[in-house]
């Protein structure tokens, strides 16, 4: 096998690996309200589960240069935020919402979405997701990066009010074909769900 040490190539050389063998990722779609009540919007692929009780997922903003991006800044000023479940129905609007946008632009209108209130939060959702979770920001971590410029803001969710489609829930469940998830693959690839299969874990 190729040995590789980290320290001996450049950051993204080592950030090809990283997306490139983790994978498939699931999508994080975030909404955060900026002070001036500019709704923001943008995917992430650094995004996964913390713990069920209570519910905390987490989201890692990449910082640019040292500096927030709006996501974090908006999530650490106003506490709050939502994640919607990328699937198949909306990931073209999703991905216009990438576009680098001055803060006082909202990407969702340049994407033609929806938003729809939130019931425990501030920040709105949008319509178009068949999965969204209200969060409330239980920490928001700086790591990577030299001290005085930090590589990201890992947002740590504490999820106040699940929002699911009918067509997907049943018995407690989600149903995953139905929800027709999309993740995150290398550069510009992504991937549908695929073959489901079951494994039963030993005692």
């Amino acid at each position: 096998m190729i040995e590789i040490d980290p320290e001996s190539q450049s950051e993204r050389e080592t950030y090809k690996l990283l997306i490139g063998s983790i994978i498939p990722r699931p999508v994080a779609f975030v909404t955060t309200l900026s002070k001036e009540g500019v709704v923001n919007a943008a995917p992430f692929s650094y995004f996964n589960i913390v713990a069920a009780n209570p519910p905390l997922i987490s989201v890692s903003v990449q910082r640019k240069n040292g500096e927030p991006k709006d996501t974090a800044r908006n999530a650490r000023d106003l506490g709050a935020f939502v994640v919607h479940i990328s699937d198949e129905s909306y990931i073209d609007a999703i991905n216009a919402t990438a576009a680098g946008l001055p803060p006082d632009e909202s990407e969702i209108e340049l994407a033609g979405l929806t938003l729809v209130e939130s019931g425990k939060i501030a920040v709105p959702g949008v319509a178009e997701a068949k999965i969204r979770m209200e969060c409330v920001l239980e920490r928001s971590i700086p790591l990577g990066g030299i001290e005085s410029a930090p590589a990201c803001d890992l947002l740590i969710g504490r999820v106040v009010r699940f929002h699911i489609a009918d067509e997907l829930y049943s018995g407690g469940r989600i149903d995953p074909a139905a929800l027709r998830p999309v993740s995150r693959l290398a550069g510009s690839s992504y991937s549908k769900l695929g073959e489901i299969f079951s494994l039963e874990r030993p005692e």
